[in-house]
């Protein structure tokens, strides 16, 4: 497994250039950021234990999920085994990173009383590589929004499959969906400014999400009447996504969860990779021990890199604008353990997959979430100090595009 690690520094206020640390101070700041209001009703989810074994047969490996284990000071660094948070337990449909993503946003579009949200995703279809978690985003915004009675428009790169199911399905239920020729998706920006305008009419008014807290939302002289329309980067790709994975960082890092000085080696799969920024910063805000292992999934490490660079700009200068941070120290970028083409699935991926959900009751992609799990058990392999903790970010809509894709690898599945 290739590892890529990255190293952060600040700048404080006599511009003494030292490593990050957390002054009381800092935290001070970290704990006004939090005091918000949140769309999640709290940030806990389930966290179980997965002990692992070595067997004959599909990946010689065994699963044993304990849905109650010691947390605390009882917390067990055994090796053989990790903790998985069960995001995406979190909602029948709105779960995973992308419930982390929304925590922060949701409630400002009520306080900025938005009447319609523009953002974009990937088409789930039989003939597209790219299904899985990214393409979520846009369903999970379409559900948050209608709950909310917040009018969705969704923009999916590629054309109607001919059956909707799953991502597609779902979307169209509860959002209003365009699908865009590839051409015109190539110019995100323009194309989501664009939409944004005809939604909101001559009268209406349109605002990025990275300007919302900024410039006190909408105008207040707006009509009742007119639209007030938000535009969300794909993926939520913005600083404000960030808040979410602080929230949950600083609840497991309670003395009855993880604590606050234990080791702890965090696994996240990364699409875009904001979720892995999120928990990096956040544990470096917060002091804490903590090791983030991204696994790279969908582009290469330059390009993500570069969107940890951006992220951490505007997160610092929206948000925590006393420190300067160039890149994290906190997070490794790793290579998955197949390394392949993002949209590709290889030969054994789904029956390790419905090993893993019969044994434990866990049910993993083969796009993302699969990935993640191999790290996990990889990890625990090695570490006899650390504490190693897997974040499942949801996604298990998408193995309806899968099984439309891969036919053969879904049919007979108990031969």
């Amino acid at each position: 497994m290739k590892v890529q690690r990255s190293t952060i520094f600040a700048v404080n206020a006599k511009s003494n250039l030292h490593h990050f640390h957390s002054s009381q101070a800092e935290l001070e700041s970290v704990s006004k950021l939090l005091d918000r209001k949140w769309g999640l009703q709290s940030p806990a989810a389930p966290i179980h234990q997965i002990s692992v074994s070595s067997t004959q047969g599909i990946g010689k490996l065994s699963f044993l999920n304990n849905t109650r284990p010691r947390l605390g000071d009882e917390v067990s660094k055994k090796r053989s085994s990790f903790y998985i948070l069960r995001d995406d337990l979190l909602h029948p449909l709105v779960n995973g990173n992308k419930a982390r993503k929304l925590d922060a946003l949701l409630p400002l579009l009520q306080d900025h009383k938005v009447t319609d949200l523009v953002t974009c995703g990937g088409c789930q279809s039989a003939h597209t590589a790219a299904v899985g978690k990214k393409n979520s985003f846009y369903v999970v915004t379409a559900v948050s929004c209608a709950e909310r009675g917040v009018r969705s428009h969704l923009l999916l790169r590629g054309e109607q499959p001919e059956v909707l199911t799953g991502y597609n399905l779902v979307s169209t239920m509860y959002g209003n969906v365009e699908y865009v020729p590839r051409s015109k998706y190539a110019n995100r920006e323009e194309m989501l400014r664009t939409h944004a305008d005809l939604v909101a009419g001559e009268d209406g008014s349109v605002l990025w999400v990275k300007d919302l807290e900024a410039m006190d939302g909408f105008s207040s002289s707006e009509a009742a009447s007119s639209r007030k329309v938000l535009i969300v980067n794909e993926g939520a790709g913005d600083a404000l996504a960030l808040l979410g994975m602080f929230r949950l960082v600083k609840y497991l890092s309670e003395d009855h969860l993880l604590g606050k000085k234990s080791r702890v080696k965090f696994v996240v799969d990364a699409g875009t990779g904001t979720s892995a920024v999120g928990l990096g910063v956040a544990a470096m805000s917060l002091g804490l021990p903590w090791e983030i292992n991204a696994v790279m999934l969908a582009d290469t490490l330059q390009n993500y890199k570069r969107h940890e660079a951006r992220l951490l700009e505007e997160f610092t200068r929206q948000f925590l604008p006393s420190i300067v941070c160039s890149s994290l120290d906190t997070i490794k970028w790793v290579e998955r353990q197949r390394p392949r083409k993002f949209g590709k699935v290889l030969e054994g991926e789904v029956e390790m997959c419905r090993k893993i959900a019969q044994e434990t009751g866990v049910l993993v992609d083969p796009m993302y979430t699969l990935a993640a799990w191999e790290t996990a058990t990889e990890l625990v392999e090695d570490e006899e100090s650390s504490i190693v903790v897997m974040l499942h970010t949801g996604g298990t809509l998408g193995m309806f595009g899968l099984a439309q894709r891969y036919k053969s690898f879904f049919t007979n599945s108990n031969d």
